[in-house]
């Protein structure tokens, strides 16, 4: 375990609609990370030179959290490279929402990382807290809403988590896996349901809540 603060990158594929998130979706959550003094996070996007993941930077760092959603097949297999064999040399990796079908994610899985079904409605989600003495789940309710998201349902093509955290269910009947750990050589990884473009789910404090416990986690700071 280092000492300092925890170092996270948040990589943002760059497209999504500005109203909902004037600082847009990297620099809204990096943003609440930076109000805890254990956590100094910053932005990546897409764009940037060597799309926003430098090998010297992604080696600095204790975390990456990744939101994609459109742009999925513009990352390039080096790209892929580096984030996984940083995860496998002890980085920890935040996929958030649609980015279970991003290129790293799915490369660590090594599934399509496919859903059920989706639907987007801005239904309420209701989550269960499964394992409420998981570091993950500090300070989070036993049950807790999201009012406003889109539906994703099981069967969710992933391997067998090590630890499902959380468990969403939607008035439809439908259920998902939303909090889900694994372990790539010395890298943590968790999978977070939560966190639409079209909705404000990322300024909602539970959400950020988990988010930073997820960072702590991931980079063995609990």
């Amino acid at each position: 375990m280092t000492e300092g603060p925890v170092k996270v990158l948040v990589w943002f594929e760059g497209q999504h609609p500005a109203d909902m998130y004037p600082q847009r979706i990297h620099g809204t959550i990096a943003a609440a990370l930076n109000e805890r003094e254990q956590i100094t996070a910053w932005i990546a996007e897409l764009l940037n030179p060597q799309q926003g993941i430098i090998e010297g930077v992604l080696a600095d760092i204790d975390v990456l959290v990744w939101w994609g959603h459109r742009l999925h097949k513009q990352v390039s297999d080096e790209t892929v490279r580096r984030v996984v064999g940083r995860v496998e040399e002890g980085m920890g990796f935040i996929p958030i929402h649609s980015a279970h079908h991003s290129k790293p994610f799915k490369a660590l899985m090594g599934t399509g990382c496919d859903l059920g079904s989706w639907r987007e409605e801005a239904e309420p989600e209701h989550l269960t807290t499964l394992l409420p003495d998981h570091p993950i789940a500090q300070g989070i309710a036993a049950q807790w809403d999201v009012p406003h998201t889109e539906m994703y349902s099981e069967p969710f093509d992933v391997p067998q988590p090590e630890e499902v955290i959380f468990h969403s269910c939607w008035d439809r009947g439908e259920e998902f896996r939303s909090g889900c750990t694994w372990t790539r050589g010395t890298g943590r990884i968790f999978y977070l349901r939560p966190g639409h473009e079209s909705y404000e789910i990322f300024t909602r404090p539970l959400v950020q809540q988990v988010i930073v416990n997820g960072v702590l986690w991931c980079a063995r700071r609990t």
